[in-house]
């Protein structure tokens, strides 16, 4: 009978044991089963990784509503929760297999996300804030578009590119960097709407492609390591208040009797305000027609439009940026390319800068100043257009280690910003002292010629005044120091500037902006070499090899160094540079039209007639 018993509970185990193999095979065989992580009831988003932060603005008793991203009504309390959601949203996508990668999730496992992640603060959730119904294909939303997408579809938008490059940056300039990224996106988030069916609540779609917009570069940006705090703060600048939002104060009693006294009050303002703004707006127009647009007749006025397009057709490449603004590379319509500068708001500095460039440039014309096509002020937003110049500006050309500037060309670059300046301090109506002669604002076409440009603190002097008493304005290491020392603005400011110039472009000093250690430095040297107490192999630029005019060499260098003279009575006169400049172009000149006859087989007699100064130091 044991024995029975014993070998019964002996089957039993082995029955047992099966029953739990047979059942771990079959859990491990079923790979259709979902994971456990999209399970519904569960929320499928992670937030552990940039959870909720909780805010005080949801303690006040009256919540503020806005437009968040410029797009959906939502409150100021729900701000954090968005950017959370976002984020989450973003970190998905990075989970999900690239084809597959949908922006938003399904019905069924967005309800799981909607309260839970914001359990810190009861009073928050995704219904309370009006975003409840972002999930993937909303049917609520007749002829969506924006809550189908995949991330693959936003990334084949040439808009999507140009955002990216725009918001994934380090934030160093972070007035310019989110000036340009802000726009990016509204311009991404327009573009994701005009996909849409005309019979869409455009409202409604136009928040839902504003959240798909910012997930998709929010991705970007994760995908590549960086943090996305400065966009976040950055696109605090797109939030407004809700037009529709209306705050009430005071209670109904108090309403109703200010309602009772506010009638009267209000019949006689409105009838003043009438009165009064139909005069001073029609004195404003006037005043400002005539201070305006006569000076700027000349010019184009672009639309924002027309600008952005010309920017997206440029493939939003930067040629530059600056405490001013930032320079991108443009296309009209015709197919001419042209440089944009969107000027940055910031300050009253920048607004009269442009205004200052606007005026100037659309007054004078001439062969070595950069052309003004024209320019846009609409919705806050300020541009100008100018010709393009694809040589880059002259720092950036002795930047290169693939191209050298021969002596022949530094030569007529120097000529020709020389016969530009003398343009400018003799035009009609006085002295037009440009301020910030620098490398980087000399630009330089496809064959090398040179333009001045950035005319955003030039000055103009009267006919009557041979100088005046300015805010010190321009590029330290560049700027006259009897200027800087008493604030007294001449035309000979200039020619120090030029001075300085002079001397890089002949050392070959090869950086982007000047400093006052290392400008004390090259002028002295200079001093040494023209008093003969260093040999002028120390201050060539020994790229150049010794393959230049040494009598001309020491000709500008000379007259370069009176230009950087200390007192502005001592420098020469923009007409004897212009004199100096002549003759070594023209001895440059006549070598090398000596140097091609002698390669065509002329006599040695014919060669060695050449003048004693055009002979070549090969070092």
């Amino acid at each position: 009978m044991k024995s029975t018993q014993c070998n019964f509970s002996l089957i039993v185990g082995y029955l047992w044991v099966a029953i739990v193999f047979v059942q771990c095979s079959f859990s491990l065989d079923d790979s259709s089963s979902p994971p456990l992580v999209d399970a519904p009831g569960i929320c499928v988003l992670n937030f552990t990784q940039n959870p909720y932060q909780p805010t005080g603005e949801c303690l006040k008793k009256d919540q503020e509503r806005i437009m968040q991203w410029d797009s959906f009504r939502t409150t100021v309390c729900c701000r954090n929760a968005m950017t959370a959601l976002s984020q989450a949203l973003a970190l998905r996508t990075l989970t999900q297999p690239p084809a597959n990668a949908t922006i938003f999730i399904a019905n069924d496992l967005w309800k799981s996300c909607t309260v839970g992640p914001f359990s810190r603060q009861p009073s928050v959730s995704a219904d309370l804030c009006g975003f409840g119904g972002f999930f993937y294909g909303d049917s609520t939303i007749t002829g969506s578009h924006c809550s189908n997408l995949t991330l693959q579809d936003v990334k084949q938008l040439k808009t999507y590119q140009g955002a990216v490059t725009a918001c994934n940056t380090p934030y160093d300039d972070f007035n310019g960097a989110c000036s340009n990224c802000t726009m990016a996106l509204m311009i991404l988030r327009d573009e994701l709407v005009v996909g849409s069916a005309e019979k869409s609540d455009q409202k409604t779609e136009t928040a839902v492609c504003a959240v798909a917009a910012v997930v998709s570069i929010v991705s970007a940006i994760l995908d590549s390591s960086l943090s996305t705090g400065d966009l976040y703060r950055c696109l605090l600048l797109l939030d407004k208040s809700d037009p529709d939002y209306l705050k009430i104060k005071y209670a109904l009693a108090q309403v109703l009797l200010a309602i009772v006294v506010g009638i009267i009050g209000m019949l006689l303002i409105i009838a003043l305000v009438k009165y009064v703004s139909k005069k001073t707006k029609g004195m404003k127009r006037s005043e400002s027609s005539k201070e305006q647009f006569p000076s700027w007749s000349g010019l184009y006025r672009f639309s924002k439009t027309e600008i952005e397009k010309a920017i997206s057709f440029g493939n939003y490449e930067s040629l530059g940026s600056g405490s001013a603004g930032h320079v991108f590379k443009g296309i009209l319509p015709s197919g001419q390319a042209v440089a944009i500068k969107h000027i940055n708001q910031n300050n009253n500095e920048h607004a009269e800068s442009f205004k200052r460039e606007v005026e100037g440039l659309s007054r004078i014309r001439h062969p070595n100043l950069v052309s003004l096509f024209g320019f846009c002020i609409e919705d806050d937003c300020l541009y100008l257009v100018y010709e393009y110049c694809s040589g880059g500006n002259l720092s950036h050309q002795l930047l290169r280690k693939n191209t050298l500037l021969t002596w022949d060309i530094r030569v007529k670059i120097l000529r020709e910003c020389a016969i530009a300046l003398r343009y400018l301090h003799h035009y009609g109506d006085g002295c037009i002292v440009h301020r910030d002669i620098k490398l980087t604002n000399i630009l330089l076409t496809e064959k090398l010629e040179p333009k001045l440009s950035d005319f955003g603190l030039a000055k103009l002097l009267n006919v009557e005044e041979s100088r005046v008493f300015t805010a010190i304005r321009g590029t330290i290491g560049y700027m006259d120091p009897e200027y800087m020392s008493n604030a007294k603005l001449t035309c000979a400011s200039d020619i120090y500037s030029f001075g300085i110039v002079t001397l890089q472009l002949l050392a070959g000093q090869r950086v982007i902006e000047l400093n006052l250690v290392a400008s004390d430095q090259l002028t002295r040297k200079a001093r040494d070499v023209n008093l003969g107490n260093r040999p002028i192999e120390d201050f060539e630029d020994p790229r150049l090899k010794g393959k230049y005019n040494k009598a001309d060499f020491r000709a500008i260098l000379s007259i370069a160094i009176l230009c950087v003279a200390s007192s502005s009575e001592d420098r020469p006169t923009i007409e004897m540079v212009v004199n100096e400049m002549n003759k070594a172009w023209k001895n440059t000149d006549e070598y090398k039209r000596e140097k091609k006859r002698t390669k065509q087989g002329s006599s040695s007699n014919n060669a060695s007639a050449a003048s004693p100064s055009l002979e070549v130091v090969l070092g």
